[in-house]
């Protein structure tokens, strides 16, 4: 042991530094080993006087951390009471919504066998474009036959013309007819008359005058023969113009058919209505389709919107043009805004199938939804990768102020 341990140990049992039932304490643990100064150093009088100027120190500082911390808490709040007061109070939200858009069926116009599918599945397309054939071997034999059809039927209507045009040459030779035995009647009469005067007074014979007499008939006979010529050309005339009629109606349905026949023809080429993302495709080369089945849907992207259903006690403020603030739980990071289009007329339930009938006596109050549509503003690339069906959560800012 060195001198300053055995010189400090020595003091410490007389008493100098510590009382002597510590120092006796010490005799006794001296064989143990705890005999160093760096042991016995914190009973030291100067350590208990550092250690009771620390404490304040300490507790000052704890009671300033303490009222920071208050402070901080009662801004923290204030701020949050501001804001609730002069923002919050007016947002409503709901996790009931989701994105949707206002997608096209595809379906043929026309049934038969898929010759070709030019779209992939998830292809954006264009409207016009083309996206599959049916075989139209069939149609075009179709549109041969309605135009044979209908160059008969117009044939036929030229025949009649034709017929008609000899018909009023056959009706100016009767008027003809006419008019010469209408001639030779009167000059049979004058005859007669003439002769039968001779015969009355002696001058001529009565053969002669029975001669005339018997012409005068046959002329009046031939005049009535004359006559029912000219009419019955003149009916046969009322004949032809009903059978040009007939085939006119005849040639019209045969360009009704040969028109449907070409828009048969047509609709083998299926183009796409919209610009729009082929969904749920589910044409084959080689297989039979019938008019109206579904063969795809086309999504268009690029219009897509927000049905949020809120709760009635909800949209008693809520008005078109009102700012949306929507939270895609696809993206969580994208800030996508836009505005209340439109509430809808009647709650969701009201067009279910089968609405709800609540006068049998078991009623149950439950809060209703409206849907509400959102129309969102123009973003670079949210339009883009948002797809009907995602789920978000839409915040209406109601302020009057934010209407538009």
């Amino acid at each position: 042991m060195s001198l300053i341990k055995r010189t400090r140990l020595n003091r410490i049992r007389s008493g100098a530094l510590y009382p002597p039932s510590f120092a006796t304490q010490c005799s006794a643990n001296e064989g143990i080993g705890y005999t160093t100064m760096a042991e016995f150093s914190d009973f030291s009088p100067s350590a208990d006087a550092s250690r009771t100027a620390v404490r304040p120190r300490r507790q000052r500082l704890r009671q300033a951390l303490l009222g920071a911390a208050a402070v901080l808490g009662i801004a923290a709040a204030a701020q949050v009471g501001v804001h609730y007061w002069q923002v919050g109070r007016f947002l409503v939200s709901t996790d009931d919504a989701y994105v949707q858009a206002d997608s096209t069926i595809v379906a043929p116009r026309i049934s038969g066998y898929v010759a070709e599918v030019l779209v992939t599945d998830n292809q954006r397309v264009k409207a016009g474009q083309v996206l599959a054939r049916i075989d139209d071997r069939d149609f075009r034999t179709a549109l041969r036959q309605a135009e044979a059809n209908r160059e008969t039927a117009e044939t036929e209507i030229a025949s009649i013309d034709a017929q008609l045009r000899l018909q009023q040459s056959a009706i100016t030779q009767a008027a003809s007819q006419v008019a010469s035995a209408e001639a030779a009647l009167t000059f049979a009469r004058q005859d007669q008359a003439r002769y039968a005067a001779l015969a009355r007074n002696g001058a001529g014979s009565l053969q002669q005058a029975q001669q005339t007499a018997s012409l005068l008939l046959q002329r009046g006979a031939a005049l009535a023969q004359a006559q029912a010529g000219l009419t019955a050309a003149q009916q046969q005339v009322e004949v032809l113009k009903a059978a040009r009629a007939k085939a006119a109606a005849q040639r019209d349905h045969a360009i009704a058919v040969q028109q449907q026949a070409g828009l048969n023809l047509g609709y083998t080429t299926i183009t796409a209505p919209i610009d729009g993302v082929v969904g749920a495709r589910t044409l084959r080369v080689g297989q039979f389709v019938q008019a109206g089945t579904q063969l795809m849907a086309l999504v268009p992207l690029d219009g897509v919107y927000v049905v949020a259903n809120f709760k009635e006690t909800q949209i008693t403020d809520v008005r078109r043009g009102q700012k949306v603030r929507i939270s895609v739980d696809t993206f969580p990071d994208m800030a996508v805004t836009g505005r209340v289009d439109s509430v809808a007329p009647a709650t969701g339930l009201q067009f279910a199938l089968l609405p709800p009938d609540n006068a049998t006596g078991n009623f149950t109050k439950i809060v209703q939804r409206i849907p509400v549509k959102i129309v969102l503003d123009p973003q670079a690339g949210s339009q883009a990768v948002l797809r009907p069906g995602m789920s978000v959560e839409p915040t209406v800012d109601t302020r009057p102020d934010t209407a538009s």
